[in-house]
Formats: structure tokens, sequence, C-alpha cells
């Protein structure tokens, strides 16, 4: 997501009688990008062309993870982008993923599988409204220390569509359940919304004898996606949940250490 500061009224003024160079525009016209993309991946799950459906979420993916970084080395963050960019998000990681979902297995027990799209489009619609209701605040234990509080939209996504990735590569119909898909999407549901400390990727700092190892693996990672995307993608899920149980011992050590110097 896009960390934003809001412009001063000077900067405001200057803006609206020059109008915004293309540099400030660049940021908003990727995160723009991504909310085609999550509307496009709607339209694929209609035509039940499942694999274009989550390949355009990843793209949504992608583009949210360049938007706020390019909008930081720029130097072009804004209000309207931060707001921009929590739209995009409640679309492209909420509600088309549970569109995709509803449409591809939980229409099979219809009310409940309806109550389960719904949970996870709200929550994660309640996830970005905490995270933008918390910019401004100097109290947020979890940021101070490096971690998120629950799991980020993208990465919600990312796990909610794992079944289908399971299924398009093996077939086997244990992974279009709609019973098991109804309680995998109620429960990210609820990771999106819970307080559990969670891994911040801008906050991990490898030490130096493991660097090399690390570019290897994403090489790999990266390679594994061209030849095996589905595969990749389950197993990035995977290694997403093993670090659950990891972020939170980790969280907890520091938050110890802090009560003691405290």
């Amino acid at each position: 997501m896009t960390l934003a500061q809001p412009l001063d009224d000077d900067t405001e003024g200057v803006e609206e009688k020059s109008g915004l160079s293309l540099r400030a525009m660049l940021p908003n016209a990727i995160t723009a990008a991504a909310l085609c993309s999550g509307l496009t991946a709607i339209r694929f799950a209609i035509d039940e062309n499942w694999s274009f459906a989550v390949l355009a979420i990843f793209v949504a993916g992608i583009l949210d993870g360049l938007d706020g970084r390019i909008a930081r080395l720029l130097n072009a963050q804004s209000r309207f982008g931060a707001e921009l960019d929590s739209l995009a998000d409640a679309l492209s990681f909420g509600m088309a993923p549970a569109l995709i979902l509803f449409l591809w297995s939980l229409n099979d027990l219809s009310r409940f599988g309806w109550f389960a799209a719904l949970a996870f489009a709200i929550c994660c619609a309640l996830r970005l409204a905490r995270f933008n209701a918390r910019l401004d605040m100097d109290d947020q234990p979890h940021k101070s220390a490096g971690f998120l509080t629950g799991v980020p939209a993208p990465a919600g996504a990312g796990l909610a569509l794992t079944p289908i990735c399971l299924w398009l590569e093996t077939g086997l119909d244990i992974f279009r359940d709609p019973l098991f898909n109804t309680i995998w999407v109620a429960t990210i549901g609820v990771l999106f919304i819970s307080n559990m400390a969670t891994l911040s990727w801008t906050a991990i700092r490898p030490q130096r004898d493991i660097r090399i190892w690390l570019i290897a693996l994403v090489a790999l990672a990266f390679a594994g996606l061209l030849l095996e995307p589905w595969w990749t993608f389950s197993a990035l899920s995977a290694v997403y949940l093993a670090l659950m149980p990891y972020a939170l011992l980790r969280y907890g050590k520091i938050k110890r250490a802090r009560a003691a110097r405290s």
C-alpha cells in the first residue's frame, strides 16, 4: 500500500494552478492499472477462464507493490494517491477474489458460500480502513517493531486463491470442494482483521552470510514462476503461512524486551 503524506496548503495551491507533473501522476497511473487488472480478473472469471483470472490478480499485486515504492522514489506521495490505492486494493484483493472464488466453487453452497465471499470482501475493506486510520498515529507497536497488523490485502488474496492454483495444477476435485473453500475463505477474512503481528517484507534485513543464498533462492523462484507457476504460487503461500508463527514468536520476544526496559 502507498504510505502517503498529505500535501501542505501551499503545495496544493501550486498544483491547482500549474497542474500535476507526469512524475507525480506516474504512481497513480500504476495504481489505476492495478485497478483495471482486478476488474479484468472478474471478467475472466465470468468467462470461466480461471488461470487468467488468477494471473490478473497476481499482476495487480505486483503493480500494488510498485506504486508506493515509485511514489517514494519520485517524492510524489499524496493523500489522493493513498485513497486511490486503498480503493484499488479493496477491489483487486477483496471483491475480485471473492467473486472469483464464488463463481469457481462457493456457489455450490449458495447461501453459506456467498456469506463467506461477503465476509472475505468486507474484512479486506475493514483491514484497509484500519490501515488508513492509523497512518497518522504515533502509537503503533507493530509498525515501530517492523511488523504489520493482520494479513495485508495482497497476501490475503494470494492465500485465498491458492486452492485454485492447486486445482489448476493437479485437477483434484478436493481443492474445488465448496465446504473446504468456504471455511478457507472465511479464515483468511479473519486473518485480515486480526490483531496478530505479521512480517513486513520491507523490514526484513538478511545477514551478510545468507544474502547470496537469498538472491539465489529468489532467482530460482522466478524461474519456477516461468516454468511451474501454479506450484510456485502455492509454495509461496505455504512459505507465508509457515512464517506466521515465526512472526508471532519474534514479535513476542520484542514485546517482552520492551516491557523489561520500561
